[in-house]
């Protein structure tokens, strides 16, 4: 079972989560709070595998809520729950604050609930999940910060340091010209634009996508982007 605490001021929003989530057979809410302080004081009492926190909270937001836990699990050894920041706000500031904070992953409020039910289990298996919405603006941040040689950020939570380029390239085995529809992906090209770049077909770009999204172990393109730069496969 994936064990869930909610952190969420608003009565309806709180309950139509904890009936939504409630009916997945493998997710059970184990509690809920409408505070700040009483999602800590929960957070740090209840054993849970993720906590859905909302960024707006009446007494403090939710970026301290993640920040004071994430300190307390530190001088604890802990390493659960994770957090999935759930919000209204798409603003660049907001997005990257909560994943500075220390948030695993990131879901807009309008999201449906069957996306939203994808991102709990991506982020209990401990992969960020991003929503598609705000993408572009984690996907920009880490162009800016990405190092083909360390990746210890919080901007994004992909895995671990990076090794060196050919160690990289045993990992996720690409050809020249995958690694070159890659370059052009995490540049925004869609696949008529890749086409016309490289002299092929838009048949042939989508079969190179999918070997590229089946090598690099992502089910889209934004992940494929982002596992591209903070690996170093990609500059």
């Amino acid at each position: 079972m994936i064990r869930i605490i909610l952190v969420e001021d608003h009565n309806l929003t709180r309950m139509g989560l904890k009936t939504g989530l409630g009916q997945e057979e493998d997710i059970e809410i184990v509690g809920e709070a409408a505070t700040g302080k009483e999602g800590l004081d929960l957070l740090k009492t209840q054993p849970a595998d993720i906590a859905i926190v909302d960024i707006g909270l009446p007494d403090m937001d939710g970026i301290e809520v993640v920040e004071t836990l994430r300190q307390f699990q530190a001088s604890q050894g802990l390493d659960q729950p994770k957090v999935l920041m759930l919000t209204m706000h798409d603003s660049e500031c907001a997005v990257m604050a909560a994943f500075a904070a220390g948030a695993d992953s990131y879901c807009m409020k309008q999201t449906e609930l069957d996306d939203l039910i994808v991102a709990v289990r991506e982020t209990c298996d401990g992969n960020a999940w991003i929503d598609p919405a705000i993408a572009h603006v984690v996907l920009r941040q880490v162009r800016e910060t990405a190092s083909p040689v360390a990746a210890s950020s919080r901007t994004v939570s992909i895995d671990a340091v990076a090794p060196e380029f050919e160690q990289i390239l045993e990992t996720y085995p690409l050809t020249e010209r995958e690694l070159e529809i890659l370059e052009l992906i995490v540049a925004g090209c869609s696949n008529a634009e890749i086409a016309e770049r490289s002299y092929i077909t838009v048949g042939t770009v989508k079969t190179h996508v999918r070997s590229i999204l089946n090598k690099l172990g992502v089910d889209d393109r934004t992940k494929a982007a982002v596992r591209a730069l903070r690996s170093g496969l990609v500059s």
